[in-house]
């Protein structure tokens, strides 16, 4: 409930949406918006995810995970988990793979609790690029979550491409001497100089492994 208010608020503000707009597109009064918007009252999920698309945002589906509950465990109250959908992208032209890789056969969608500033898309990783002898690894065959509103940073994992190469390349966004460079995980690869005709596709916000 917390993120899909953040959310609701934050695009409303971007898009100088008045409660009272927002109640008029919804058929309702401006009342019944404050009183979601203030934690007074819980929408249903259809109510949440048909706020979204009066803002915008039909890309993105609240849903409600439903958990197995361990035994023995207390009795909860019921209350709504938002999380948030966003489209699978095949890597069509957009990675870079030693390997020929295989079709990845997931669904079309993969939710999680992040709410993305932008369009955000997850992308199914391959090859061994950014897997790392210890520490921070993403092993091919995991998801990372791409959100392309935020500004990359030195340390950030980045999706970038370079404008004359039909491939991206998965890296982390490092700064050496006031350089910038896109490094791998994976000490066996080289790192590559970020340069002007580099552009970043966005920022790598989560990396979940699928069993």
């Amino acid at each position: 409930m917390d993120n899909w208010i953040a959310l609701v608020k934050a695009n409303m503000k971007d898009r100088k949406v008045t409660q009272g707009e927002l109640a008029e597109r919804l058929g309702m009064s401006q009342g019944g918006v404050g009183h979601w918007l203030n934690k007074r009252r819980v929408p249903s999920l259809a109510d949440m995810n048909r706020v979204l698309e009066e803002l915008g945002l039909g890309y993105l589906e609240v849903v409600q995970e439903v958990r197995e509950k361990a035994r023995d465990a207390p009795a909860l109250s019921t209350q709504y988990n938002p999380y948030f959908r966003y489209p699978v992208n095949d890597w069509s032209g957009l990675c870079e793979v030693r390997e020929e890789r295989q079709a990845y056969g997931a669904a079309r969608f993969e939710t999680t609790d992040y709410h993305a500033r932008g369009d955000a898309f997850w992308l199914p990783v391959t090859g061994d690029a950014m897997t790392a002898p210890s520490g921070l690894s993403i092993a091919a065959g995991m998801m990372i979550l791409v959100d392309p509103a935020l500004s990359a940073e030195p340390g950030n994992l980045v999706v970038a491409q370079w404008a004359d190469r039909p491939h991206a390349t998965f890296r982390q966004l490092l700064e050496e001497s006031g350089q910038r460079y896109l490094v791998p995980l994976n000490p066996t690869y080289p790192k590559q100089l970020f340069d002007a005709d580099c552009r970043i596709l966005g920022v790598v916000v989560q990396a979940t492994a699928k069993f």
